[in-house]
């Protein structure tokens, strides 16, 4: 019986939507997280009377036909780009980028991976670095005696010394955004990788056309709302559940079948 394998994949399609919702929920306090959701689409259809085939000898043409579904398979994990909220921080090293990019990170091997995670320090060099220890490019240094920083909107990167009244530009942030966000490669560690379905990066300075400004003392919070995500969690369980009643119906069936005599 067919019902058993369709069942089966629908299970299993609910199964993939419960693990996204639950690292949706795992993951609603990590700065600046995007939530995901997963996409399905139909299987292959058998057909059993071809659609639009000629009937008989008159030329009369069938107009539906008989299609049997095969079931459903996971298309995709789209991450949603959507905007977090601020969160005060207090913090001059913690910044948040209010609209569109991506701060550019410079990994032990010498790529470049993107965040929007602005949780900034220095490392004992005067680098700023990410809590990894990993380089914010192009590269800002921040001189040890520094008693004030100050980030603007446009990333440039201010320090006052003890004793200085005009503040001293040490570094300029830039910010990478691409055609399409989603086609970034999850990384782990709040970190993405350029692919060609993400296209190339285009860099260029904050609050400048097409590319969001910088809010310094601020973190962006993630996306998740918790109560959309509960809603969508009891959704895929009903499915499950009915996938699962479909697959005892079936049994129940061919063990009819089996009985007769």
């Amino acid at each position: 019986m067919r019902s058993l394998n369709i069942a089966a994949t629908g299970m299993l399609a609910q199964q993939t939507n419960v693990e996204v919702i639950s690292n949706n929920i795992a993951n609603m306090n990590t700065t600046a997280y995007s939530r995901r959701r997963a996409e399905f689409n139909d299987l292959l259809y058998q057909n059993n009377k071809r659609v639009g085939a000629t009937a008989s000898d008159t030329g009369a043409i069938v107009p539906s036909g008989v299609q049997i579904g095969l079931g459903v398979k996971t298309a995709a994990v789209y991450r949603i780009t959507e905007q977090g909220s601020m969160n005060p921080t207090e913090n001059p090293l913690d910044l948040a980028i209010e609209g569109k990019g991506y701060f550019q990170i410079e990994l032990p091997t010498g790529e470049t991976a993107y965040t929007r995670a602005g949780t900034f320090t220095r490392n004992a060099d005067g680098d700023m670095v990410t809590q990894n220890g990993y380089r914010v490019l192009p590269g800002i240094n921040i001189p040890a005696n520094a008693a004030e920083i100050a980030v603007n909107k446009s990333g440039q990167v201010l320090v006052k010394t003890d004793g200085q009244v005009t503040p001293q530009v040490v570094g300029q942030i830039q910010l990478a955004t691409f055609a399409n966000e989603a086609g970034l490669e999850a990384k782990g560690d709040n970190l993405f990788l350029e692919t060609p379905a993400s296209g190339a990066a285009n860099v260029g300075n904050p609050a400048t056309i097409g590319y969001g400004s910088l809010l310094q003392g601020f973190t962006e919070t993630s996306n998740v709302n918790v109560v959309a995500e509960i809603t969508n969690l009891i959704s895929a369980q009903r499915a499950y559940e009915m996938n699962s009643k479909v697959i005892q119906a079936s049994d129940e069936m061919m063990s009819t079948i089996n009985q007769m005599k």
